[in-house]
């Protein structure tokens, strides 16, 4: 069994264009704000684990989140 590694989930907001794919991917994770860009739920900035993070990352036509290592 592999250990979950820590994450830290970061959003360009200057370059996030709402397309929303990360929102699709993992909604637990990441929302589309009033202003229509994507963001982190409070509390999910390290993703809690979710093995979609990363695929939400790579989804995002704009390349807007980072996601590390902790």
């Amino acid at each position: 069994m592999s250990a979950v590694r820590p994450v830290h989930i970061a959003i360009d907001t200057g370059r996030c264009i709402g397309a929303g794919q990360c929102a699709l991917t993992a909604p637990d994770v990441f929302t589309q704000g009033d202003s229509g860009f994507s963001e982190v739920l409070p509390g999910r900035e390290h993703g809690n684990g979710n093995p979609l993070v990363r695929e939400a990352a790579q989804a995002c036509p704009v390349a807007a989140i980072a996601v590390r290592l902790r």
